[in-house]
């Protein structure tokens, strides 16, 4: 079922029914069960800066509309990132267990930590990394089964995108895998099948952390940091003395950013196409519809459903008070399908005229900071696919992931035919 048809099913009758007030769009159980759709159209049309005061994340404030997102997302001067006040997600830090990371600072602090892996995704290295992406596209796509089901999600979205972070982390290539399992435990939920608690996920990140560290170890004493993150972050003179924790976030950060949200969209894009066939075969018949396709996937994906911030002061949003300390949810998710600002925004239209209109990448001074590479690889993968196939067929339902921040799939059985 598509995500434009779930919006009648018994999942809107629920959305529609409940006390407004008593709608909780932060339940994770929502994102995995596809059902979340008619609960943010409802909010979106009827209470766009919802307060929902009781959850398992206690009270919230819901940022459901595109342009209040933004402005909430561009004034880092009332509404904060910072770790030490909560963070960017809806779930608040562990007291003793908090990883500062540069995404969740405040200026200068944040400019300055940026700033020293940017090089990694500028133009020039780009150019670089195109080349071997496409190879390694290549392979991984050479290497699939033929008129047999199998696990786009395992053999393609992770396995491309776990070898493009091993590459910018200069990685240990045979435990590359640990990147996205790494990766997996920092954002899942507790009542998933990964972790069973916030304590089993600090014992997990530590390991992460003691790996981290040996290889910060070796990096640190080069004369001549090389070109991957780590080196970056050891010589950098905004990163080189960040304390463990704060290097560990940092290194989480660059992990979930370049793994969840890439693959997501790798999958989350094959399934749309699935669920809009006459669009599948727009591409078949023109393969330059790739380069307007790849943003129109992140938007209609948005692999990260939302970001959180925390009101500096008591301030005004869409007619709500907001009082200094409020938590503040800006659900991309939602933003993403708002039909004031985006045409037709339940429908997937790979030739749209302005498909990097969405809210995926965040804006502001954390604005993703990897946008550019994630499309390279998204644009290249799909190149390569249709080079090589007629038509790949989603066979089976997805699975997705239990959580309300990483929008993703376990899996997505398919079959090529031929």
């Amino acid at each position: 079922m598509s995500e434009a048809a779930v919006m009648t099913d018994g999942a809107s009758e629920d959305a529609y029914s409940l006390p407004l007030d008593q709608i909780n769009v932060g339940q994770p159980h929502l994102f995995k069960e596809n059902a979340i759709w008619p609960y943010f159209e409802r909010l979106r049309n009827e209470d766009p800066v919802h307060y929902c005061a009781d959850s398992d994340y206690g009270p919230y404030w819901s940022v459901t509309k595109y342009n209040d997102i933004m402005k909430v997302d561009t004034n880092h001067g009332i509404y904060s990132s910072e770790s030490g006040l909560g963070g960017i997600t809806i779930r608040d830090p562990m007291a003793d267990f908090q990883l500062p990371m540069f995404i969740a600072m405040d200026q200068p602090k944040h400019d300055e930590q940026r700033k020293t892996v940017s090089p990694i995704v500028a133009p020039g290295n780009l150019a670089i990394l195109e080349g071997v992406i496409r190879e390694r596209a290549g392979k991984i796509l050479d290497g699939l089964p033929r008129n047999e089901t199998f696990n786009w999600v395992d053999r393609v979205s992770i396995e491309l995108t776990t070898q493009m972070l091993a590459t910018l982390f200069d990685f240990p290539w045979e435990d590359r895998r640990k990147l996205t399992y790494w990766s997996d435990v920092a954002t899942a939920d507790i009542n998933g099948p990964l972790i069973s608690s916030m304590d089993e996920r600090r014992e997990i990140l530590m390991e992460c952390a003691e790996y981290f560290t040996r290889l910060w170890n070796e990096r640190v004493n080069s004369p001549e940091p090389n070109g991957d993150l780590i080196s970056m972050l050891a010589h950098g003179e905004a990163t080189r003395n960040m304390e463990p924790m704060e290097y560990l976030g940092n290194v989480i950060l660059l992990i979930v950013g370049g793994n969840d949200t890439t693959r997501n969209s790798i999958t989350g894009g094959l399934l749309a196409l699935n669920e809009h066939p006459e669009q599948y075969d727009k591409l078949r018949a023109d393969h330059s519809l790739i380069e307007t396709m790849v943003p129109e996937i992140i938007r209609w994906q948005t692999p990260l459903a939302h970001m959180r911030r925390t009101a500096l002061e008591d301030t005004e949003l869409g007619g709500k008070q907001i009082k200094k300390g409020d938590k503040v949810v800006m659900w991309y998710v939602s933003g993403n399908r708002d039909s004031d600002v985006i045409e037709n925004p339940n429908q997937f239209i790979i030739d749209r005229e302005r498909p990097r209109q969405h809210l995926s990448f965040g804006f502001g001074i954390h604005r993703c900071v990897g946008n550019r590479l994630a499309e390279m690889q998204l644009r290249v993968l799909w190149e390569e696919i249709m080079k090589r196939f007629d038509r790949i067929e989603v066979v089976g339902e997805p699975v997705r992931v239990l959580s309300n921040f990483v929008k993703g799939f376990e899996q997505l059985p398919v079959q090529i035919k031929g």
